[in-house]
């Protein structure tokens, strides 16, 4: 059976935020900031994707290598990836970024086994398949180059 993994909790620069919902698997949200305010817009199921005006999108303060990273607590065998870009202004800042899916916390996770490298146009989901790679970390990072991440919605499936 294949099933969207949905977040109970979110993890945003180590301040633990609920999340209301029936038949969640529970999650963790990490990035590599902790100058960017708790926000669970990137994990809510709205892919409204407008940063500035009341859309659902998050970003990591400007760094080198930004990453954002979702615990889902338990190893799964990961289907598909699905990521929502901003639609306003500057969608470029995501081309290059890559999926990394897998168990390791190393370098953030960022060792883990590549999934996709992703371009995406403004305001488009595309939703990338990882071929029931296992993991229980899966993590989306901009590789050398110092930029911010955004992003304005993620969805992870796997098979349970």
């Amino acid at each position: 059976m294949n099933m969207l993994l949905h977040p109970r909790s979110i993890e945003w620069s180590r301040r633990a935020v609920p999340v209301s919902g029936e038949n969640k698997i529970p999650t963790r949200v990490r990035v590599n900031s902790i100058s960017v305010p708790v926000k669970t817009d990137i994990i809510d199921g709205n892919c409204k994707s407008d940063f500035n005006s009341g859309g659902s999108c998050s970003s990591t303060a400007f760094n080198t290598n930004p990453w954002w990273r979702v615990d889902l607590l338990d190893v799964y065998r990961v289907t598909a990836v699905s990521i929502t870009n901003r639609g306003d202004v500057v969608p470029e800042r995501l081309d290059g970024a890559e999926i990394h899916i897998g168990n390791s916390l190393e370098n953030n996770g960022i060792n883990n086994p590549s999934c996709a490298v992703i371009t995406i146009p403004a305001g488009n989901t595309y939703t990338f398949q990882s071929n029931e790679m296992e993991g229980r970390y899966v993590v989306v990072v901009i590789p050398g180059r110092s930029d911010w991440l955004t992003l304005c919605e993620v969805e992870v499936f796997a098979t349970v």
